[in-house]
């Protein structure tokens, strides 16, 4: 019966294929010794070598960085308190999905709300409002993570401590938080993969003078793409994806713990 339904994985090898393909030349192209992007004349490392040179994505590296630490550790904070909150004290299936949603709204829509909200604040548009609008953005993700994790804690551990004359802000430290340290770890890294690449919700709610990496490539394409682009976003892309694997890795080992 496998064999004769063996035909049904073409559409999945062919879904892959055209998913990874295009992001395999471009990493191959990524080394081509030519100006031309996609005429293949020799391997070369230079256009590596033009990145470390470039101020504008040099300064667009530090904004990004700039940002996605900020705003990890602003999600980290905020997505912890709010699932423990949903995990223990307040169950509500309204208030989850109210808590989810920036994490599955489209994010050309959360753009113009977040770039709305800052118009009618008169607040000035700059690192630090990208900053806030990444921070609340991923951590409706951070939260997701942590409440499964609290979901799999016993919480009469927590009661425990209570009974033993322990405060609830004592048994939060030393009962939960190392319990869900996998959870942190991970959401905080997602978090700052999402931040870092993130475009949309960046370049509605950056200003002129500051712009983040990815504003910086896009900036770059709208000429044409170079050797030089390729280059970088070989970078980006296996920056992100060993930052997921990592994520991925951590969480599994601590599950089998």
């Amino acid at each position: 019966m496998g064999s004769k339904l063996g035909w049904l994985k073409l559409p999945l090898y062919g879904a892959l294929l055209f998913l990874y393909l295009p992001i395999a030349v471009l990493i191959f192209m990524s080394f081509n010794e030519s100006d031309a992007p996609f005429t293949w004349t020799g391997f070369s490392t230079r256009w590596y070598g033009e990145l470390i040179s470039s101020p504008e994505i040099l300064t667009g590296f530090r904004n990004t960085l700039i940002v996605a630490i900020a705003a990890t550790i602003i999600a980290v904070v905020l997505g912890t308190l709010l699932a423990v909150g949903l995990a223990r004290y307040q169950r509500s299936a309204a208030l989850e999905a109210i808590a989810l949603t920036p994490a599955i709204f489209p994010d050309l829509a959360l753009a113009i709300g977040l770039l709305t909200l800052f118009t009618n604040l008169n607040y000035a548009l700059g690192l630090d409002s990208v900053i806030i609008s990444h921070a609340l953005f991923c951590a409706a993700f951070v939260t997701a993570i942590v409440r499964g994790r609290l979901h799999q804690i016993d919480s009469s551990l927590e009661q425990a401590a209570a009974d033993l004359g322990d405060t609830a802000v004592g048994a939060f430290f030393r009962i939960t938080l190392p319990s869900i340290k996998p959870a942190l770890i991970a959401g905080a890294l997602l978090s700052f993969t999402l931040s870092l690449d993130e475009f949309v919700i960046a370049f509605f709610t950056n200003g002129p003078s500051t712009p983040t990496l990815p504003i910086v490539i896009y900036s770059m394409v709208r000429f044409g793409v170079s050797p030089e682009i390729n280059a970088l976003a070989t970078l980006v892309l296996l920056t992100s994806a060993l930052i997921i694997i990592i994520a991925q890795r951590n969480l599994k080992v601590k599950d089998q713990i």
